[in-house]
């Protein structure tokens, strides 16, 4: 399923360590290994299109898993 979806990028601490996407709403998507390394960046606000990955299992298991296609980096003003 494709979406396009605004958070904040956060670093999760969980085993080996994970990245995602939360949104404003509280939603948190687990970002695909292999993402851009100019998007993974804590505190970061960005606007990601991409795909989520149901056939993807993860050992962090933070939310569905976004496989980022693009994204657009937001001013944090």
């Amino acid at each position: 399923m494709s979406i396009t979806i605004t958070g904040t990028i956060e670093r999760k601490h969980l085993g080996p360590g994970a990245w995602a996407l939360v949104t404003e709403e509280g939603t948190t998507y687990e970002i695909l290994k292999g993402a851009d390394k100019d998007l993974l960046k804590s505190g970061q606000k960005a606007k990601v299109k991409g795909e989520v990955r149901e056939d993807i299992m993860t050992i962090a298991m933070i939310g569905p898993v976004l496989e980022v296609k693009s994204f657009e980096l937001l001013n944090s003003d």
